[in-house]
């Protein structure tokens, strides 16, 4: 090897050496200056394990601020509880508050309610609904019967108790039917309920016997407010007007309210449509034995005159007094069964057989309302079913329920007397009493096509 070449490689060497000392020093500058610039906010990287653990711990503190912050919350926001319910066989207004008032508070109401309502007659099956705010009672609303409810409620130390309607929307429509066998049934065709099939016979209970009278082919018209709650159908309101084609005889009822008298039902010349005596003292079913002097007993097995109207029913169908009077009696006993008499006016009395139980409340003495209930049909004494041994008497002599000529009540007064007929033109043209006669030519064609 030459010289030359020697000196070559020292060379060599000696530049490699600087620069790697360049190179040095210039890293030296970059961390220098990096700590100078940099420094205070760096923070050398952890392992995946450490920075997991901070992580954990960073969320289990978010969470428990989170608690803490909404525990203070709802410190500071009161809790409100709403609930809606049904009152259960057994259940009591005190069951019902007593995770909410205490004895003394459940008594104080109780006393403030018992003239408005007296909170120990809730009964199984109505609703109500409850209203508290941080465990005390705001309001308590109880529908005592399908118009009114109960209404209590609370602010401060106080509480106010009130009787309210409920709240209905109420919508009126016209309902009409043809009668095929019986009026229940063409209410039921119509889509509605037995209710407005009950209500129309109460309207025309005085002209109509809905037990002997009713035939194929009659029909019926009715302006009903129909009402709903909370978007629910629920019931029917007021029948503002009615019309009953029985046997070719149109009969028409208006409600009206004549100066301060409660509303009631008139013609449309104004003639009370209330009489004396409704036709019969209970609502659909048939007639198993009529009046007469002479009937074979079907139990004791003797001729002997049956002087009343038997009504056969089944068990539990309400039966009313036909008029108003008061009772007389009311007794047991082996042939009768459970008895009930009414005396009304005029020297007429009435007498009531074979009930199943006596209406609640019921005692001798007690007066009674043209419709008031007094029992329910039944087969007590001597009897082979259910029915009402109806019988009516006029000075001590029985005489014929069917052949009584009933007075009629007051007309409309002359003061109201335009008003009425105001109101009558405007019902009956919205009724449209050509929709019965309509029914009925619809139903005979029906028939005619029926094989």
């Amino acid at each position: 090897m030459s010289m030359k070449h020697r000196f070559i490689f020292p060379d060599i060497r000696r530049r490699r050496r600087r620069r790697r000392q360049a190179l040095v020093a210039l890293s030296v500058l970059a961390v220098l200056a990096f700590l100078l610039f940099w420094g205070p906010e760096y923070e050398p990287s952890a392992s995946p394990e450490e920075t997991a653990a901070v992580e954990t711990e960073s969320d289990a503190g978010s969470v428990a601020e989170a608690a803490e912050s909404e525990e203070a919350q709802a410190d500071d926001v009161p809790r409100d509880l709403a609930l809606d319910g049904v009152v259960q066989p057994g259940e009591t207004f005190s069951s019902l508050l007593r995770e909410y008032l205490s004895p003394q508070q459940i008594s104080d109401l109780a006393a403030r309610s018992r003239k408005v309502f007296p909170l120990s007659q809730l009964r199984a099956g109505q609703s109500y609904s409850l209203a508290l705010q941080d465990d005390s009672l705001v309001s308590f609303i109880y529908d005592i019967d399908r118009d009114h409810q109960l209404s209590i409620r609370c602010e401060g130390e106080g509480c106010d108790v009130d009787r309210v309607p409920i709240p209905y929307t109420v919508q009126t429509e016209t309902l009409q039917g043809t009668i095929s066998s019986s009026l229940f049934e063409a209410v039921a065709e119509s889509n509605e309920s037995a209710e407005l099939a009950v209500a129309l016979a109460d309207i025309f209970a005085w002209d109509i016997d809905f037990i002997r009278d009713i035939k194929e082919g009659d029909a019926f018209s009715a302006l009903v407010e129909k009402r709903y709650r909370d978007g629910q159908a629920a019931g029917y309101g007021r029948i503002l007007a009615a019309e009953f084609n029985n046997q070719g005889r149109s009969y028409q009822a208006i409600l009206f309210q004549d100066g301060d008298n409660p509303p009631q039902y008139y013609t449309p010349d104004g003639q009370g449509m209330r009489k004396a005596f409704l036709k019969a003292p209970l609502n659909f079913s048939r007639i198993s034995s009529g009046f007469t002097k002479k009937r074979f007993h079907p139990v004791l097995r003797v001729w002997r005159p049956h002087l009343a109207i038997d009504y056969a029913a089944p068990t539990g169908t309400p039966v009313r007094t036909v008029a108003d009077g008061s009772v007389v009696k009311k007794s047991y006993d082996r042939s009768n069964g459970n008895l009930v008499r009414v005396r009304h006016a005029n020297g007429y009395e009435t007498t009531y057989i074979h009930l199943s139980k006596f209406a609640k409340g019921l005692k001798v003495g007690k007066r009674l309302k043209q419709g008031d209930l007094i029992g329910y049909v039944g087969s007590t004494g001597i009897a082979t079913g259910p029915h009402l041994d109806f019988r009516m008497f006029k000075n001590g002599r029985p005489i014929n329920p069917t052949t009584v000529k009933s007075t009629t009540a007051d007309p409309v007064s002359k003061k109201n007397l335009v008003a009425f007929q105001a109101e009558a033109v405007r019902l009956l043209a919205e009724l449209d009493g050509g929709n019965i006669q309509q029914a009925r030519v619809a139903a005979e064609e029906e028939k005619k096509l029926t094989p």
